[in-house]
């Protein structure tokens, strides 16, 4: 008799969703990510219960029990802070006596809604903008907003106030010890050994170019330094690696990286082929001198120690010059080009030199600090330094003033809600209006789902968990270490629901041991969730609900409106016409402005996009505008008291200064219309007769221009260095416009 098939095992059976989730949260835990939200939850767990179990049952304080458990959890869970244990508790310890003062302020301004709202809406804004200042202000900044809005609710209780710096205390501390106790996270890359691998490559491409490789190594050598750029750019690195503050070694770091780039851009202006190029020997010796020069910059990136002054490649350039000047007569357009070109690479490896020696340490004299120096923040005070950048931001065309706006009006509206509402946990809402609320309304809507999907979640299980266990404070005690360890291990892994149901029975079960415990409890921890999260995706409709995208589009523009007038201004100077001491200074500040929204674009919705716009090629042609404005200055000034440009030359020169501000100002246009790939016209002199082929077509290489016919007419009658100056600014221009044209160009749509 045949036997009837057996019913498949548990353990047989195809894998359901709770087998596929366990597989999944498995394969994650052990990536890096994986380990970091092991380490998390334990952190959070033993600090934070440690505290909140010592100071509820063990001193029978259960305000100092709340406090030591959020003295802990935002500065686990919200805050990434940058470098190891020692800096992080630095940090850590810095940041206590500013936690404290916002819970005394909270606790005191608690006496009226009003007056609680108001105090929402400065500290909201004083927290949110303050993130200008680096990446660990900004990792504290959700940590320090807690730490008003805890006490700042009813019932106002001034004779607390002590107990409630004791428990945040408490917590401090605690979170300091055990991040120690616990194994430490392999190290981040420092930023500067990313950037000194980006300067290798580009000295290995230098010394490649001057060798005349084949076509493939000089490819291959290309593509490699341009990933090695491109992994050095502080948009590509996560928040807390970025070299964002505004100390001097930040800067200098920014501005090594910028030299290094545009040592990189300007070997993309030589042209390719047989044989070494260019082909004059003496450009070629420079061009090797150059990578020479850039090799001890990457070791001391490296190694953390100051290179070498650039004192050699000094002389190389005045060397080179000499010859220049024997030569101009009979120099050709094209070699007076490849020349100017060989040179301005040569002087971004001495200001990356410079820079580099900066940002490890050392210091130049105090004449850096001169109006429209490049370094001047070198000699400045950290004061200054701080005072610049918070100034440089107070502008609508700031994300980090808009966000600070949209945040400090959401939560002050969420408070006066809360209060007219009589809301028992109206935490949960401000609560819920900050940790929802992106920097674009379409990012908001997004979040808003999965949290939703998650806190109902979560209150049904703790709802569930009331109504079977009822009022036995002990059973949640000893469920809450499970309860953190768990689900703030598996909530960032699999996603915002996970993570936000995580925190509402969390949440739950601790008011649980506070309060006699309700199953109603779930249900005011939803709705607090729901009208937080309204007013979060409210305020971000209604204030800049673009984001970070539609403010690139604006400062960009700007940037390419603020340059070419810099590059009007600085040709006026080499004229011998007056201008203000730094004209590149206004074309500074956009930048700044640029680089914070491209960062801030780039972490909006990178998936759902489509292609870019040319926004990479506007930055590219803003930096070299000043980078290329900045050399035209410190030359400028080298030969102060010479004689002015031959008329003729001077007229040519400030022709094609006008020309490129037109294309530029052109380019803004079409930036801010959002037809940039449109519009291809350009007024760039260009004599293609005289043009050498070249390997990419986007290369560019003007012939005979009108600058170059004079300078080489009137090298015989006036000061050939001073002449010189005119080609290398012919160059300069000549690289705008190249740039300018690619923002402009169809293939960049």
């Amino acid at each position: 008799m045949a036997r009837a098939p057996e019913r498949p095992s548990g353990r047989d059976r195809r894998p359901g969703r709770d087998q596929a989730v366990t597989t999944a949260l498995g394969r994650r835990l052990r990536r890096p990510d994986g380990r970091d939200a092991v380490r998390r939850a334990l952190w959070v767990t033993l600090a934070g219960c440690t505290g909140f179990y010592a100071c509820t049952y063990g001193l029978d304080d259960a305000v100092m029990g709340l406090y030591a458990l959020f003295g802990c959890l935002p500065l686990v869970m919200f805050a990434r802070l940058p470098g190891g244990a020692a800096r992080r508790t630095r940090t850590l310890l810095a940041a206590l006596p500013v936690a404290l003062l916002l819970v005394t302020a909270g606790s005191l301004l608690a006496v009226r809604d009003w007056a609680a709202a108001c105090g929402m809406l400065v500290v909201g804004f004083a927290v949110s903008y303050g993130s200008v200042g680096g990446p660990r202000l900004a990792a504290l900044s959700v940590a320090f907003q807690l730490f008003y809005v805890l006490p700042c609710f009813p019932p106002y209780d001034p004779q607390v106030l002590d107990s409630r710096l004791a428990g945040l205390t408490i917590g401090f501390l605690l979170t300091v010890l055990v991040d120690h106790l616990l194994p430490q996270p392999p190290p981040a890359v420092p930023y500067r050994l990313r950037l000194a691998g980006a300067t290798a490559a580009v000295a290995a491409c230098c010394a490649g170019t001057a060798d005349g490789p084949d076509a493939d190594r000089a490819a291959a050598d290309r593509t490699v330094a341009d990933r090695a750029l491109d992994a050095a750019r502080p948009s590509r690195l996560p928040p807390e690696e970025r070299p964002a503050s505004p100390s001097a070694r930040d800067r200098a770091l920014n501005h090594t990286r910028a030299a290094v780039r545009h040592v990189r851009d300007q070997l993309e202006r030589l042209p390719a082929g047989d044989g070494p190029h260019p082909r004059h020997p003496e450009a070629a010796g420079l061009l090797r001198r150059t990578a020479e020069a850039l090799r001890p910059v990457a070791a001391g990136l490296c190694g953390g120690n100051p290179p070498p002054p650039a004192d050699g490649l000094r002389r190389d350039l005045v060397s080179f010059d000499a010859v220049r000047v024997r030569d101009l007569p009979a120099a050709s357009a094209l070699r007076l080009r490849h020349d100017a070109v060989v040179r301005a690479a040569a002087e971004g490896a001495q200001l990356a030199t410079t820079a580099s020696r900066i940002a490890l340490g050392a210091r130049p004299g105090t004449g850096s600090a001169r109006p429209g120096e490049p370094f001047w923040y070198a000699a400045a005070p950290a004061p200054l330094l701080w005072w610049r950048r918070l100034r440089a931001h107070l502008t609508p065309r700031s994300v980090h003033l808009q966000n600070a706006v949209r945040l400090a009006l959401a939560l002050a509206a969420a408070r006066t809600i809360a209060g007219a509402l009589d809301l028992s946990h109206g935490f949960w809402v401000l609560l819920a209006t900050l940790s929802l609320m992106r920097t674009s309304a379409a990012d908001t809507r997004t979040a808003l789902r999965p949290a939703f999907a998650g806190t109902v979640g979560g209150a049904g299980a703790a709802a569930l968990l009331l109504l079977a266990v009822g009022d036995v404070p002990p059973f949640y005690a000893a469920v809450l270490p499970l309860v953190l360890l768990v689900g703030f291990t598996a909530g960032p892994l699999l996603g915002p629901a996970w993570n936000q149901a995580a925190f509402t029975l969390a949440f739950v079960l601790m008011f649980s041991q506070l309060s006699s415990p309700d199953w109603r409890l779930s249900a005011v921890r939803l709705l607090d969730v729901l009208i937080g999260g309204a007013i979060g995706a409210l305020a971000s409709l209604l204030a800049w609900p673009r984001g970070g995208r539609g403010e690139l589009r604006c400062t960009l523009a700007d940037v390419l409106v603020e340059g070419a007038a810099g590059c009007r201004a600085v040709t006026g100077l080499l004229c011998g016409r007056p201008g203000p001491a730094d004209p590149m200074r206004p074309a500074r500040r956009t930048m700044i402005l640029a680089e914070a929204s491209y960062c801030q674009y780039q972490t909006e919705r990178m998936g759902e996009r489509g292609v870019d716009p040319p926004w990479e090629a506007a930055l590219v042609a803003g930096y070299r505008m000043l980078r290329g404005g900045e050399l035209m200055l410190i030359r400028y000034r080298e030969r102060a008291g010479d004689e002015p440009l031959p008329e003729d030359a001077a007229a040519e020169l400030t022709a094609l200064a006008e020309r490129v501000t037109g294309e530029c100002l052109r380019a803004a246009d079409a930036l801010r219309r959002g037809d940039a790939a449109e519009d291809t016209t350009t007024d760039t002199t260009t004599d293609t007769a005289t043009a050498p082929a070249v390997a990419a077509p986007d290369t560019y290489h003007a012939g005979d221009s009108g600058t170059l016919r004079c300078a080489a007419r009137r090298a015989a009658v006036t000061d050939a260095g001073r002449v010189l100056l005119t080609v290398d600014a012919e160059a300069w221009l000549t690289g705008v416009a190249q740039d300018v044209a690619r923002v402009r160009a169809p293939e960049h749509a």
